[in-house]
């Protein structure tokens, strides 16, 4: 379980294809205090460290993750949004999220707000999925990249977030622009109400 406050961007230094798997090594500021088999989102996608250097952690993404993520799109000196499972006793400074990524979305806009951002973000509507809970609303949760935020001006099939400059510094905001593919998680509120209401 995260809270979509991102601790850091950590950097990806090795990729390795193992059959339908894929291993990725990272390097940020907590290696050392990462164990194996400890959880940690990346991009909003929760993978499983299962080795570890003085520098570096290995997580391993199979293809079921790599088929409803952009973490196959990676290469080796991105940046990745990382952030370690929330504390029980802490503050839940963002919203629930799980860590399972439902979909990805393409960035089709990003506007200038005078010192913040305004980004438009594209995914695939399906009207089945909605009805589940897979859609987003004005000013409900929603996870992008791992990232916490707030909806804005909803359709659909896109919705807007509002980046302000801490968060454009200190998450892969930065690198996101018009075509970039990024990672999305529907708030889970929303799913089980939804799932409710079928059995009304």
């Amino acid at each position: 379980m995260f809270s979509g406050i991102v601790e850091e961007c950590a950097k990806v230094v090795g990729i390795e294809k193992d059959r339908e798997n894929v291993h990725f090594t990272l390097t940020c500021s907590f290696v050392n205090e990462l164990g194996i088999d400890q959880s940690v989102s990346h991009n909003g996608v929760c993978l499983t460290v299962v080795k570890k250097t003085a520098d570096t952690y290995v997580v391993t993404a199979m293809k079921e993750t790599l088929d409803r993520s952009n973490l196959g799109l990676l290469k080796v000196g991105d940046e990745v949004n990382v952030e370690r499972s929330m504390m029980m006793n802490g503050r839940l400074d963002g919203h629930i999220v799980q860590g399972h990524v439902d979909q990805t979305a393409t960035c089709i806009a990003v506007d200038d707000a005078d010192g913040s951002y305004y980004f438009t973000f594209k995914y695939a509507f399906d009207k089945a999925m909605a009805q589940r809970g897979y859609f987003t609303v004005d000013k409900g949760s929603v996870t992008v990249n791992g990232v916490s935020l707030t909806v804005c001006n909803p359709t659909d099939d896109t919705f807007q977030v509002a980046i302000i400059p801490y968060t454009f510094e200190n998450t892969n905001f930065h690198n996101i622009k018009v075509g970039s593919v990024v990672n999305l998680e529907f708030d889970i509120i929303g799913k089980y109400i939804s799932r409710l209401m079928e059995y009304k």
